[in-house]
């Protein structure tokens, strides 16, 4: 078994001489890295992939068959690793847009969890005067007790290939003991790129007229801890909120698949008439 690591960029001094990253986004996420995701797919004998961004603070993942393992599944299997397995303790703190399945996972292991707002700051302020086993924003940054309270991917990728080492699991089966506690289901993001008019008009109707159905969904109650999040009953949610660091609106969603997520989010999407 191989393990491969790939950058978004191609070098550091790209970065530097090209800022835009050649039109490449930074993030790692699976749509900036399909040629990662082929890559693994056609060798056919790497266990894990790791993907940074430029300065490697965020963190992606993908497993044997090249399949993309996001933040929300990094971050439970940290929590498992660092409770079940490392016998540590200590408070989960996730942001907003992070699965609900870390209060899951926090609540069966005993363990207090705190949800703040968007950004890791909040997170490492929480991090330098309490006892934090595990904390994570949905872009990727991740922390872990033990190591500095900041965002750092490539320790994180260290943590996941130790405890693949130790359990000797491959990381498909670490995600099923996941979903053995906390029940399967896939997350996913649309980034809006829509007049700021229309950005606008959403947000206002979010506060001032919540909507009540998306889609076939009935919205069973409203979260507003830093945007606007629609439990829709099931394991399913969709959250909308404009992004503080880019001219979009982000609109998150979980579900019990994948495929139910992609129908979340469009149904969001006519929703809010975008």
């Amino acid at each position: 078994m191989r393990c491969a690591a790939c950058f978004p960029t191609r070098c550091c001094c790209t970065a530097i001489i090209t800022p835009s990253f050649k039109g490449q986004a930074p993030e790692p996420i699976h749509r900036n890295l399909l040629e990662f995701s082929e890559l693994i797919r056609q060798e056919g004998n790497i266990g894990l992939g790791i993907a940074n961004d430029g300065d490697a603070d965020r963190i992606g993942l993908y497993d044997a068959a090249g399949n993309f393992v996001d933040s929300h599944h990094i971050l439970l299997l940290l929590l498992l690793y660092m409770h079940k397995y490392k016998k540590q303790s200590g408070k989960v703190v996730v942001t907003f847009s992070v699965t609900d399945k870390m209060k899951k996972l926090a609540q069966l292991f005993g363990l207090p969890i705190e949800v703040t707002a968007i950004g890791f700051k909040y997170i490492a302020e929480i991090m330098a005067h309490e006892d934090v086993i595990t904390g994570g924003e949905e872009s990727g940054g991740l922390a872990v007790k033990g190591h500095i309270p900041e965002r750092d991917g490539i320790w994180i990728g260290l943590m996941i290939l130790e405890f693949m080492a130790k359990t000797g699991k491959s990381l498909e089966a670490l995600i099923q003991e996941v979903y053995d506690l906390v029940g399967a289901f896939a997350c996913d993001r649309d980034d809006l790129h829509i007049l700021e008019s229309q950005k606008q008009a959403v947000i206002k109707a979010c506060k001032e007229a919540p909507y009540k159905t998306i889609g076939n969904y009935t919205v069973e109650s409203l979260e507003t801890i830093d945007g606007y999040k629609f439990n829709l009953g099931n394991d399913t949610w969709v959250m909308i909120r404009p992004s503080g660091t880019e001219p979009v609106l982000r609109v998150y969603a979980q579900a019990p698949t994948l495929a139910e997520t992609r129908v979340v989010l469009d149904a969001a999407r006519v929703a809010m008439g975008v």
